[in-house]
């Protein structure tokens, strides 16, 4: 019963010059998950249903990285420490006090008006381009042409001289260590799987807060098969009472995830991505790209500036990644990856905070490799529905075709979309349970895509302290402070023959 977030997490940018590490270099950096964020008072343990509730979190953060032995730390933690949290603000509410940063102005965040609408902009001198509306739930529009055919060809030279690694993110010793000190017993455990409250565990409750456990996506034939190895559903009706769950000893899950290699058509995530510098100095396709967003965003240059590299992904034949949310959430447990130099808070976890994703197609896919959003536009949302009758929707190899929307790859094109909703103050609310998304198989040939974040703290004194820190930086470093991995920059002069 193993299992994990999708891996949204990333290294963080230095558009402003401070040194930053990519997370493949810092374990710390892959606690990032799912989820929302906010800056009023923390919410209460249960959302219900949603993926991005804090209890929901709190088991996957756990299922993420570790097998089931350890799981249990984080959730117990949380469930006894949220009777406190009414009376403690959290690191979101005791960022840095008034007067110790300027007030950012709120964000900007076009209108979908209704799906289908279209809407011309000029984003470069030469010509205009056409933003259409594809869903409202989440709110997400796609622009062609917005890259042209040389500019695609080029990122992927770049990414190919830099070099590729595999995306698959999996557990660290040091996360492992840190969960090994915390304990939850089997009832509270159960309590919280047990979704519906009828005293029993059904495949799809199981399903429903599980992603990977030693890098493997869950399907009900993989928990059906743990079950067996370990004994635990004597009758093999794939339902577990509370009776069979206690009799079970969990350590049996960690030792069977222990023993069993996912192979590659099995991970969450089958890629390999690099990230692209796109701050001073960088090659002149990568700053044009940049202020592209800027202005199609419409956000502050500060903001665009200081978020998170390109990054560049190649799927190949039988690549995917299973449907997911870019952002993380934000409680008294975890802190945004960006700005935590600036928070001076000790928190357990840190995570992705990504306002928006942009997302663009860098060739045309011979088969398979849409992008699914398979709730977009649903009347409600509903956790547990993303799975009926042994279907998970999230499962992009078996089920993209039963999606709400499905994106086809065109060269050139960027889809864009908020990951966050409006909080009614000009700032970051909660996370769009409607973002879920996914990467589907790609059947014949190679797919290359690359996506930009606009990371935002849902704190808006520390994004405010954060920008300021990374200015006052910018200001007093010299040549030395650009970024030490960012060694695309030394291609500022590479060019690709058409």
């Amino acid at each position: 019963m193993a299992a994990a977030a999708a891996a949204a997490a990333g290294p963080r940018p230095e558009a402003a010059r401070p040194r930053w590490v990519p997370p493949e270099h810092d374990p710390a950096r892959a606690a990032a998950g799912l989820g929302d964020c906010e800056d009023v008072p923390v919410r209460p343990l249960c959302k219900p249903r949603g993926i991005c509730s804090r209890a929901y979190f709190l088991v996957l953060m756990v299922f993420v990285h570790l097998y089931l032995g350890n799981v249990l730390a984080l959730l117990l933690f949380v469930h006894y420490s949220n009777g406190d949290e009414s009376s403690d603000p959290g690191p979101q509410r005791r960022a840095q006090g008034p007067g110790s940063a300027p007030t950012l102005a709120p964000l900007t965040r076009l209108e979908g008006i209704k799906v289908g609408h279209e809407r011309k902009v000029q984003l470069v001198d030469d010509r205009d381009h056409f933003i259409r509306t594809l869903s409202l739930k989440p709110l997400l529009f796609e622009i062609p042409g917005f890259l042209s055919d040389e500019e695609c060809r080029l990122i992927i030279h770049l990414a190919q001289m830099k070099g590729l690694q595999r995306s698959q993110i999996l557990p660290t010793e040091e996360y492992e260590e840190a969960m090994g000190t915390m304990q939850i017993s089997q009832l509270d455990l159960f309590q919280l799987l047990d979704q519906n409250r009828d005293g029993r565990l059904q495949l799809r409750e199981v399903l429903a807060q599980t992603r990977l456990g030693n890098g493997r996506w869950m399907t009900p034939e993989n928990i059906q098969e743990m079950y067996s190895a370990i004994k635990a559903d004597p009758d093999g009706d794939g339902v577990l009472s509370l009776q069979e769950f206690s009799d079970m000893d969990l350590r049996d899950f960690h030792k069977y995830m222990k023993s069993h290699k996912a192979e590659s058509s099995e991970l969450v995530r089958n890629s390999h991505h690099t990230w692209l510098y796109q701050g001073e100095g960088a090659h002149h396709v990568m700053r044009a790209i940049r202020q592209r967003v800027l202005r199609l965003t419409q956000l502050s240059p500060e903001i665009v500036e200081l978020s998170e590299p390109l990054q560049v992904v190649r799927y190949g034949e039988g690549g995917h990644y299973h449907a997911h949310v870019d952002s993380g959430p934000v409680y008294p447990e975890t802190i945004c990856s960006h700005t935590k130099l600036v928070a001076n808070e000790s928190v357990p976890f840190e995570t992705s905070c990504r306002y928006m994703t942009v997302l663009f197609y860098l060739n045309n896919v011979t088969g398979g490799g849409e992008t699914v959003f398979p709730v977009a536009d649903n009347r409600t949302y509903d956790e547990m529905s993303l799975i009926q009758d042994d279907v998970d929707l999230r499962d992009t190899r078996r089920h993209c075709d039963k999606g709400n929307l499905r994106v086809k790859p065109r060269q050139g094109t960027a889809v864009f979309w908020y990951n966050y909703l409006p909080d009614g103050q000009g700032w970051v609310g909660d996370v769009d349970d409607y973002s879920l998304h996914g990467g589907c198989l790609v059947t014949r040939g190679t797919k290359w895509i690359a996506n930009n974040w606009i990371n935002v703290d849902p704190s808006r004194a520390r994004q405010a302290l954060f920008q300021q820190e990374m200015a006052r930086l910018a200001r007093e470093g010299g040549s030395d402070s650009q970024p030490e991995w960012a060694l695309d920059r030394a291609y500022g002069d590479a060019r690709v023959e058409l």
